[in-house]
């Protein structure tokens, strides 16, 4: 009897995120314009879920948002390096001017957004697929390893005041998980060893984004960042350790700190 609540979410979520994973990997591997087009209307869409978060009210402003994300993620496909940031720091800034109270809280996670998004575009892009399987390898592993360890081990808290779900035990399958996925493919990007440790550290940058949007909706009183994805929620809630990892990936490529990348 006790087991069912404790695995009734499994079936919606492995099958949205099956469907997901399908269209994920058919873009990537395209590449190209569908790719692009694919980054472009997910910023959107998790520009609008944010702007909701903040002002359910003012549907608007999330839906200008929303299209002036995909907007500006568009334009900055045609320009060079980091001639970008300031484009998608405009959006950030004007956009915080919307949510008196708030403004700090819009900031960081729209400039979040924008610029994880524009990352996974250069890794697709200069990288290649391999690369980008390998941060989106991460991504999905520590949240398989966590939902299973969490759900089978339970145990303390992560960080209870933020994240109540969030357990140690969980957080250190994600490492694990992490770490054997950095093994496959250190020697698939002639990276070698050094990649596993990297790996941990984005797995690690992923989960404080998880915990990043936890945190916003802890603030605002919401469960999900909307209804869009059953089992799920919403988007951002399902994007939202990719945005750690892809800050983190864009840092440690910027530093030179990615062995072969």
């Amino acid at each position: 009897m006790s087991g069912e609540p404790r695995w009734a979410d499994l079936a919606p979520r492995f099958t949205t995120a099956a469907l997901m994973i399908f269209v994920g990997v058919g873009e990537i591997w395209l590449g190209g314009w569908l790719f692009a087009l694919g980054i472009w209307l997910l910023a959107g869409v998790m520009m609008w879920e944010l702007s909701r978060l903040l002002a359910p009210t003012a549907h608007g402003t999330a839906m200008a948002l929303g299209v002036g994300a995909s907007v500006v993620m568009a334009v900055v496909w045609f320009m060079p390096g980091f001639a970008a940031l300031p484009l998608m720091g405009a959006l950030a800034i004007v956009g915080a001017g919307r949510f008196e109270g708030r403004q700090g809280m819009f900031l960081g996670s729209a400039l979040a957004i924008l610029v994880a998004c524009y990352v996974m575009e250069l890794l697709r892009n200069y990288g290649g697929v391999s690369w980008l399987l390998w941060v989106i390898g991460i991504v999905i592993m520590s949240d398989i390893a966590g939902y299973f360890a969490g759900k089978m081990l339970g145990g303390p808290k992560f960080w209870p005041a933020v994240s109540p779900k969030k357990t140690w035990s969980g957080t250190i399958a994600g490492w694990i998980g992490a770490a054997l996925v950095g093994l496959g493919f250190a020697g698939a990007t002639d990276a070698g060893g050094w990649l596993i440790p990297l790996s941990v550290l984005v797995c690690f940058a992923g989960q404080m984004g998880d915990i990043g949007e936890s945190a916003v909706k802890r603030q605002v009183g919401a469960k999900d960042s909307s209804g869009l994805l059953p089992g799920h929620g919403g988007f951002l809630d399902r994007f939202d350790a990719m945005i750690g990892a892809a800050l983190a990936v864009g840092i440690l490529w910027l530093l030179g700190l990615v062995p072969g990348l």
